[in-house]
């Protein structure tokens, strides 16, 4: 029997494949482990394969489409409808093969490498923006415990936080002073390195044509634009402009 339609419940180490023919009989419903995976599939006759959008879906999309395979990736969220009973690794495979062969699912385009690493770039960005954003709540809070202030707005809490990596030194108790500015030293280091980031966000929207005429939309800068561009894939899968904003 000549499989026509996989589901794949990913995982770290083990995947759960579920197979069935053009009939809509089931072929298998077996896990894999990851060493065995791609082996399995060059193994058959090219078919559509159904995966949930998670963080591994686009690296295995790419190997599986390399082997002459369909792969499509659906939003975790248009699986759960089609879920029959409690969950498992099986029952979400085969949910996953069925709900890959609606004519009305909506899919998420796979995306390629570079978009992966300039998606890691705003990634991490982001991660260390709220750190930064933390550090600077800790820091104004603990200070106003001793009577001093820090005026909001960044400027000016990193120009505190300069002065005291300089060698300022606080009108407080040594143990006070140490710890302050230890998370000051943190803060102008987790500063730096946003910065760092912005820097190569800037040097991508200057060489990426896409991310240059995005940016002539008005209110639309060097950030926005390209994390646009590293998140939508190819934005073939949107029928129009509306759709795409919603």
């Amino acid at each position: 029997m000549q499989v026509t339609t996989i589901g794949v419940d990913l995982a770290k180490n083990g995947f759960q494949v579920h197979g069935i023919t053009a009939t809509e009989e089931v072929v298998f419903n077996r896990p894999l482990r990851r060493a065995q995976f791609l082996s399995f599939f060059a193994k058959l006759e090219p078919c559509l394969i159904g995966m949930e959008s998670c963080s591994s879906a686009h690296h295995w999309a790419r190997e599986l489409t390399v082997l002459g395979h369909e792969v499509r990736l659906i939003p975790p969220m248009y699986v759960k409808p089609y879920v029959k009973r409690g969950k498992s690794d099986a029952i979400d495979a085969e949910a996953i093969c069925e709900a890959v062969t609606r004519p009305t699912m909506r899919f998420v385009a796979i995306k390629t490498v570079e978009q992966q690493s300039l998606l890691s770039l705003h990634r991490a960005r982001d991660l260390l923006v709220r750190q930064r954003t933390q550090l600077i709540n800790n820091l104004r809070g603990l200070v106003a415990e001793f009577g001093i202030f820090i005026p909001r707005g960044l400027v000016r809490v990193i120009g505190f936080a300069e002065g005291i990596t300089v060698g300022e030194v606080l009108d407080l108790p040594e143990i006070a002073n140490e710890v302050i500015h230890n998370l000051c030293e943190q803060l102008m280091a987790l500063h730096k390195r946003v910065r760092s980031y912005e820097d190569r966000v800037k040097q991508v929207a200057r060489e990426d044509a896409r991310v240059r005429l995005l940016r002539t939309i008005p209110g639309v800068g060097a950030v926005t634009a390209s994390a646009i561009i590293a998140s939508i894939g190819d934005g073939h899968q949107f029928r129009n402009g509306r759709e795409f904003a919603a």
